[in-house]
């Protein structure tokens, strides 16, 4: 479980976050939970950063699409993130995913949820 968050941001295969996915059904505690969670989305956000890094043009699109669900579905969850990481993914994913009708969705629906009014971000 320790290791898998590093192997999730090399690997960016669906086999690896199914069993990430498994870890969170079975996780009891909350705090735990919150805290794998937490894992998951800096590993989500630091492999869509590697991906647009190495592949400047959209060689894979299938598994950009399904890191970028998943991303929106973990900011839904959690509605905060490191800073850092959400920086490091907005320039690089501006940078070489400018024209990218789906990440240009999830980034303003991120946006949205991360600077409203309740977010930490907007404080």
């Amino acid at each position: 479980m320790g290791c898998l968050p590093a192997a999730l941001e090399r690997a960016g295969r669906e086999e690896s976050w199914a069993v990430a996915d498994a870890i969170c059904t079975v996780l009891e505690d909350p705090g735990e939970l919150r805290a794998w969670r937490r894992q998951l989305l800096a590993a989500c956000m630091r492999g869509l950063v590697a991906i647009y890094s190495s592949s400047k043009d959209e060689s894979k699109p299938e598994l950009e699409r399904a890191m970028l669900l998943r991303l929106e579905e973990l900011l839904g969850v959690l509605q905060e993130v490191d800073p850092g990481d959400w920086c490091s993914l907005v320039k690089t994913g501006l940078k070489y995913r400018y024209r990218d009708g789906t990440f240009l969705k999830v980034l303003n629906a991120a946006i949205q949820l991360l600077y409203s009014s309740e977010s930490a971000l907007a404080r």
